[in-house]
């Protein structure tokens, strides 16, 4: 029985919480329902966020030998690299690059004159031995005429018969003596022809391996002006030490000009269409975010690439920082905030007050009743929407729809007030794409990065 009455009043007192809780959240939500916002009026901003990283807009970057391709070496790895960073001096030792591949080439060249030198080496030999064996054989016949000439003189009172021969004789002799120096001679040519042969393909390996010598000698880096030496990167990542690089791509380092800086951002392809070149853009740097600086977008890319970390595909912007601060590094991470659009003195409500069907309206509280009353809206950013018509600085709306919405009054606007506003507002929107035009104008005035070459230490460098 005991246990009973317990389990009663247990049930009793859920209900009466129960109950409780229903009637507070009836009059939280009554009370939610009724949250009325003020109509503000003042300046109003339209504009694109986006995380972007700092660059050097102009830097001394330091890349492999050019002579990379033409000696048949495509990649190579990073040995080392000072740590990024570091201050250099001219000159001063900054990296070098893995010798392997190249010392390879070189050993492979030297056999190649080594084999080279013995071919000449033997083909010296055997020319001579040819030549002289030819001149012995000259020499022989040489004196075989000589002795059929004097047999002629000596048989000239024997019969004709005799005399005949002997001049036969020496007529052969003769012809197999002009016909053997001719053919020492055409030895001789050939033997010089083929020796000239062998020494050409030993001079050009020998050049081959001059050059492979240079080369594997530009694999020291040596920094070409005073800097801070700044990793490389690319869409894997940054290259340091162990990170291979290749004669297509063969920026190993950078040295920046850290008095102008640039932003690189990308903007998502919904809202590319509002970023323009000219346009203004206030700048934070997460490292300093005491710090604020202001930029103007320098060049948004015309076609859109899909990048790891992005949902959608994103669109290339570069932002171009107009205060100089030394505190500034390559890498740093920025927050941009470009001002796509700026209006002075306007009314301005929150986006989620403005309801739509046929027409776009409000719900507005006049003296103790609520009405619904249709406006006229502009344009948006992301919290806040325009009012062109139909509301006043310090009116009172609703956040959320009020109940018993079918009873409420509908206030509409004057149809020729309303006409005459929408051809304003188109009138409007041509202006600011005639300043926004006029800034793209002189954007392009502004100098970008050079792209002349610099030679320095053992590497070859290109200013970009």
């Amino acid at each position: 029985m005991k246990i009973r009455s317990r389990y009663l009043y247990l049930i009793g007192a859920a209900v009466i919480l129960i109950a409780a809780y229903l009637f507070f959240r009836g009059e939280q939500d009554e009370q939610l329902s009724d949250v009325l916002a003020k109509v503000e009026q003042g300046e109003f901003y339209i504009s694109v966020t986006g995380t972007g990283e700092l660059k050097a807009k102009n830097s001394v970057k330091i890349r492999a030998p050019q002579g990379m391709r033409p000696a048949g070496i495509y990649e190579t790895t990073i040995s080392d690299l000072v740590p990024e960073g570091t201050i250099v001096q001219e000159g001063q030792y900054v990296g070098s690059l893995d010798r392997t591949e190249v010392s390879n080439k070189m050993s492979s060249v030297q056999t190649e004159i080594e084999k080279i030198e013995t071919q000449l080496e033997q083909a010296k030999i055997d020319t001579a031995i040819e030549l002289r064996a030819l001149r012995d054989q000259l020499v022989n016949l040489n004196f075989s005429k000589k002795e059929k000439e004097l047999l002629v003189e000596l048989n000239k009172y024997e019969a004709q018969s005799v005399v005949r021969q002997t001049e036969l004789d020496l007529q052969k002799i003769e012809r197999d003596f002009d016909q053997l120096e001719k053919k020492y001679e055409l030895k001789q040519q050939q033997s010089d022809a083929k020796i000239r042969e062998i020494n050409a393909l030993l001079k050009q390996n020998q050049q081959k391996l001059t050059k492979f010598v240079e080369l594997s000698n530009q694999f020291s880096i040596s920094a070409p002006t005073s800097g801070m030496v700044i990793y490389a990167r690319t869409w894997s990542g940054k290259k340091e030490p162990g990170s291979r690089i290749s004669a297509w791509d063969p920026v190993v380092a950078e040295l920046p000009d850290l008095t102008d800086m640039i932003s690189k951002t990308y903007v998502n392809e919904v809202d590319i269409s509002k970023v323009k070149q000219g346009q203004e853009v206030n700048i934070k740097v997460d490292a300093f975010p005491e710090n604020s600086y202001s930029g103007v977008v320098l060049t948004v890319a015309n076609i859109g690439e899909q990048l790891r970390g992005y949902d959608s595909k994103v669109f290339e912007v570069v932002i171009q920082i107009n205060e100089s601060d030394s505190i500034l590094r390559p890498a740093m991470t920025t927050s941009n905030e470009v001002i796509t659009d700026t209006f002075h003195n306007v009314v301005y409500v929150p986006l989620e007050c403005i309801q739509t069907d046929t027409v776009s309206y409000v719900y507005a509280k006049e003296k103790s009743q609520t009405v619904k009353k249709e406006v006229v809206t502009g344009l948006s950013n992301d919290n806040q929407i325009i009012i062109e018509h139909g509301l006043a600085s310090g009116d009172e709306i609703f956040l959320s729809i009020p109940e018993n919405t079918g009873d409420l009054r509908f206030v509409p606007l004057n149809p020729e007030v309303k006409e005459e506003i929408l051809r304003q507002q188109e009138k409007e929107k041509k202006e600011r794409e005639a300043r926004a035009q006029a800034k793209k104008e002189k954007v392009k005035n502004i100098a970008k990065p050079t792209n002349t070459g610099q030679g320095g230490g053992d590497m070859i460098f290109i200013i970009e």
